[in-house]
């Protein structure tokens, strides 16, 4: 089992692809890492020997921020928002979308499921 920044990578997978799953690497970070070790992307993760797996190890540690690193930075730049009260700290307070989406409709996963009200049966006419 192989195992980077306490991620356990799948081992039936190819090695640009098993990457993917460490928080903050995307597809063509994965390129770029592997290209800077040399291994070929499309290397099982189970085919990798120990000298590799410690190579990839080096490289992440030292090159990139990863898994809860990353998100500590990114809380911490949104506090940093929220603190001096700008607009899109007001907006992440808020739960609103930050970015000029509209919100009249379609600002769902912002603002949370829709909210329905149980209509009450009208009385029949007499």
């Amino acid at each position: 089992m192989t195992r980077i920044e306490g991620v356990d990578l799948p081992k039936n997978k190819r090695l640009e692809i098993s990457l993917t799953y460490i928080y903050g690497i995307g597809i063509s970070r994965s390129k770029e890492i592997l290209n800077k070790t040399q291994i070929k992307p499309n290397t099982l993760v189970k085919d990798l020997n120990d000298s590799q797996i410690i190579l990839l190890r080096n490289i992440i540690n030292t090159d990139y921020e990863l898994e809860g690193n990353l998100k500590r930075i990114e809380n911490t730049n949104i506090k940093r928002l929220m603190e001096i009260g700008c607009y899109r700290g007001r907006r992440h307070r808020l739960g609103l979308p930050l970015r000029g989406q509209r919100t009249r409709t379609n600002a769902r996963t912002r603002r949370g499921g829709k909210k329905t009200i149980a209509g009450k049966k009208k009385a029949p006419r007499k």
